[in-house]
């Protein structure tokens, strides 16, 4: 693979495939469209520090969504199980603080804010696929699927990631 430089599609398209095949995610509607949606925002040219705000964006909305269903120490274990799992393909996603408070993604943001912006757009959706497949695991495609659903439509996207169901 060669890195954003090229910014050619296909390097994007086959850079989420290798992903998707080294988390042994399936490809539901879901999980299609935030791969369209990171490969949208990987082609605008985004720098690492845009590509990590706008991660922090993503799991502030993702927390707001699961916090009344789960809570807000709920989402905070989900997501540090998350970071787990991303790990082994993600090693310097280290863990920071120890305990770092619910809705507190600052350690992320600066991890991703170090990469190249190919490399944290990589690592942004691993973790949102790991998390996806998790929760999924957990209570189910269908509640997580509409649990999530307002964090899939914020997120930056072309048309390919509209919703095109009836």
């Amino acid at each position: 693979l060669r890195t954003a430089r090229g910014r050619n599609s296909w390097e994007y398209h086959d850079l989420f495939r290798i992903c998707g095949q080294a988390t042994g995610i399936t490809m539901p509607s879901e999980t299609q469209r935030i791969d369209a949606a990171l490969t949208h925002l990987a082609a605008q040219g985004e720098t690492a520090a845009q590509i990590a705000d706008t991660a922090v964006q993503t799991w502030h909305e993702i927390h707001t969504a699961l916090s009344p269903v789960i809570g807000p120490r709920g989402v905070q274990a989900l997501y540090r199980r998350t970071l787990y799992l991303t790990r082994s393909t993600h090693p310097w996603l280290a863990s920071g603080r120890e305990t770092p408070e619910p809705d507190d993604y600052a350690d992320l943001r600066a991890a991703l804010a170090q990469q190249t912006s190919a490399v944290a757009v990589a690592a942004h959706g691993a973790l949102l696929h790991h998390f996806f497949d998790l929760l999924t695991s957990l209570i189910g495609g269908s509640l997580t699927e509409r649990l999530l659903r307002s964090v899939w439509d914020r997120l930056p996207s072309g048309d390919a990631a509209q919703d095109t169901t009836p």
